[in-house]
């Protein structure tokens, strides 16, 4: 309808859909103004120090431990495993059942996350998954290595195939057990 004009059968059907209908009151009040509770910012500090304390004594990574990663491709096999499972993972001879994306986490739930992924691919039988931890020189894609490095159960990892992420992502091979 043309310059919202409405005929007067418009006019009686919205009249009688809003029969009964009242004015609300005028209301004049105001939520109160937050003050900052000192002891309440004291109290949630002290939580969150707590809650990291108890992050990093869960965590199975050690953050002291620097490994000497090689310049250039990103790769690992473990001691006592096949030497050629990295070339495999480089070859796209492994496809990921399950994608981790780590880049723009902190160091601890980048951990915490890193360390749930292992845990459901030995408990869910996932040979392969893929840890994207970004691009750059970032904090992520240098301990990323250092921290798959430590834990017992990942046989080798490469830098992934363009199609899985390239130089910001790892494709990873979990030793599922038997």
């Amino acid at each position: 309808m043309p310059d919202n004009k409405l005929s007067d059968a418009e006019r009686a059907l919205f009249r009688q859909a809003v029969r009964g209908v009242r004015n609300l009151p005028k209301d004049n009040n105001r939520a109160p103004q937050k003050v900052p509770n000192q002891a309440l910012g004291k109290l949630t500090a002290r939580r969150a120090a707590t809650q990291f304390q108890r992050e990093q004594a869960s965590s199975p990574f050690s953050s002291g431990y620097e490994p000497a990663l090689p310049e250039g491709i990103m790769k690992y096999t473990a001691p006592g495993a096949n030497p050629y499972l990295s070339k495999q993972l480089r070859r796209g001879d492994f496809s990921p059942d399950l994608v981790v994306d780590l880049h723009g986490l902190t160091q601890v739930q980048a951990q915490r996350d890193l360390a749930t992924a292992l845990n459901q691919c030995m408990a869910e039988h996932i040979h392969c998954c893929n840890v994207i931890h970004g691009l750059g020189s970032g904090v992520l894609r240098q301990r990323v290595p250092g921290w798959l490095m430590q834990h017992p159960h990942v046989l080798a990892f490469h830098q992934a195939p363009l199609e899985w992420g390239g130089q910001g992502a790892l494709l990873v091979l979990v030793n599922i057990g038997d």
